[in-house]
């Protein structure tokens, strides 16, 4: 095992001076192709994040007819873990023992990478984009091989604070949050800006296992203890059903919904579109359903490309425009590469955005990276759901310094 010392004095030489390496000599590449491993639950309880991977495996298509780099093409190799972090480091090992990608790209979840996380950084496998926002991503100075991309949960949920605290002085506040890092970091977030002390006398918590088969039971205990405000801290199939639960037996608190969850066709329609009117969450995504990019350029982009390479996609389920945003980053790092796609180069270009505009991304978002930054989002904007689609309200919002 390296000291923290060595895996520091590693990552700067992997990020300032990487070697040239023939493509012959470079794992994953060949004279053709450049192989690139990805993990999603295409089954199990959060099987509606697959379409990311689908969407991801789309665009690598069209990057493959339309173009290619340095005169490779993309072999996109994309499995199934079910959300299971065992399958997760078992698909890993194949990806990277057998198929002998260059990197993995994008795999999905909290506790899924976590299994895997240390795996990558000891063989100094590039674990980039990884679709999940918990804070331990941004962690470059132990896990220099491994990157987040979207704003972290924590930073998401310090938002939601500030929001509370500008909308009620008294307040009871109840979390129902999944039990791992993806839930917990809401927990932090909250008591980062409300304060340890009050946080701990006005807040009732309860966690939900992901095989739970829904949160029922953690809805009607948080109800009972008065609270009147909700931070609902689930994935999609179980924030639906607390979307729902909490409509059906009357309770009205001012509810805020995690971001991974606000997608209208996999989590607010099938929840009920009545039910959840009211619920503020927020983004850093163009939403399908929001009339200020019915003309706009970017989502004409989208629609455009479901349209030819994707057309049994719901343009609706925000996971799509999600996976877009992910393939153009994609696109991104590997044409920065220069045709040098050695792991060491790779990751310095990922660590190396500057102000890179996609056309999903709201106005005054980009992406920006560094060797000492590795989130490369942080900026987000409220939202609020009037029964039919999210509403954005105020401006572009930053967590809290902690």
């Amino acid at each position: 095992m390296l000291g923290r010392r060595q895996v520091l004095a590693a990552a700067a030489g992997v990020l300032a001076t990487p070697s040239l390496t023939r493509a012959e000599e470079t794992v994953g590449v060949t004279a053709s192709e450049i192989r690139i491993g990805n993990i999603m639950p295409y089954s199990g309880p959060n099987s509606a994040y697959g379409v990311i991977g689908r969407t991801e495996q789309a665009f690598v298509r069209m990057l493959n007819e339309t173009t290619s780099f340095a005169g490779r093409k993309i072999n996109f190799l994309s499995y199934d873990d079910g959300f299971s972090p065992p399958k997760t480091v078992e698909q890993a090992r194949r990806l990277i023992d057998q198929d002998k990608v260059a990197f993995l790209f994008n795999p999905l979840g909290t506790p899924t990478n976590n299994a895997i996380q240390r795996y990558c950084n000891q063989r100094k496998v590039p674990q980039l984009f990884v679709a999940t926002g918990a804070d331990k991503w941004g962690n470059w100075q132990d896990f220099p091989w491994t990157m987040g991309w979207q704003p972290s949960y924590r930073t998401e949920a310090q938002i939601y604070a500030k929001h509370l605290l500008a909308e009620r002085r008294e307040f009871k506040l109840a979390i129902v949050y999944q039990n791992d890092d993806f839930g917990k970091d809401y927990i932090a977030g909250l008591r980062d800006v409300i304060g340890a002390e009050r946080f701990d006398k006005v807040t009732k918590t309860a966690s939900f296992e992901i095989t739970d088969p829904t949160p029922d039971s953690q809805i009607l205990s948080l109800q009972s203890s008065g609270a009147d405000v909700l931070m609902i801290a689930l994935g999609p199939k179980a924030a639906a059903q607390a979307i729902r639960k909490v409509h059906d037996i009357g309770w009205q608190p001012l509810r805020y919904l995690t971001n991974v969850s606000l997608s209208v066709g996999a989590v607010m329609q099938p929840a009920g579109a009545e039910k959840g009117v009211g619920i503020i969450t927020s983004g850093y995504l163009k939403e399908q359903g929001d009339a200020a990019w019915r003309d706009d350029a970017g989502m004409n982009e989208v629609r455009t490309f479901v349209r030819q390479w994707m057309p049994e996609a719901d343009l609706n389920d925000s996971n799509v425009v999600y996976g877009y945003g992910l393939g153009c980053t994609l696109r991104q790092v590997l044409t920065q590469c220069e045709g040098n796609f050695s792991r060491e180069n790779i990751l310095r270009q990922a660590a190396g955005l500057r102000e890179v505009a996609l056309p999903v991304l709201l106005p005054g978002i980009t992406l920006q990276t560094g060797p000492q930054d590795y989130r490369p989002i942080q900026k987000m904007q409220l939202q609020r759901w009037d029964g039919a689609s999210w509403v954005r309200f105020g401006g572009l919002i930053e967590g809290a310094s902690v």
